[in-house]
Parts: structure tokens; sequence; C-alpha cells
């Protein structure tokens, strides 16, 4: 998955605003203690945090 797919899908399921906020401010488990921002910054695949986010998230299936 591209970073500019990733995003759009964000965007799509959280709104443009406030995918960024979460991307920035929401520590998740299942990214090992790190923000989507920090996971990607420490180079995990936008896939592998896309389905973090997914399965933190009630993400709907046409979005995963």
């Amino acid at each position: 998955m591209r970073l500019t797919e990733f995003w759009e899908r964000m965007a799509e399921h959280f709104g443009a605003t406030y995918a960024d906020s979460f991307a920035r401010d929401h520590v998740m488990s299942e990214l090992g203690g790190r923000t989507v921002y920090e996971a990607l910054d420490a180079g995990w695949d936008a896939k592998d945090v896309w389905r973090a986010v997914c399965a933190a998230n009630d993400v709907p299936r046409h979005l995963r």
C-alpha cells in the first residue's frame, strides 16, 4: 500500500482533520506503543499500520 492510499483511507474513515490528529496523538498498542506517525517514521509498512488502525477502530469493511 502506498502512503497516499493510506492517508486517503485515514481521511475517508476519520475525516481529513481528525485523521491527522489521530495519527499524531493516539498511541496504539497494536503499533508497539507508537502513534501512526511514529510507526511510519520507524519504517513500518503502511499496510501493516493500516491493519493496526483497522484492528483498533471500527473501520468499515470497504476500507480494509
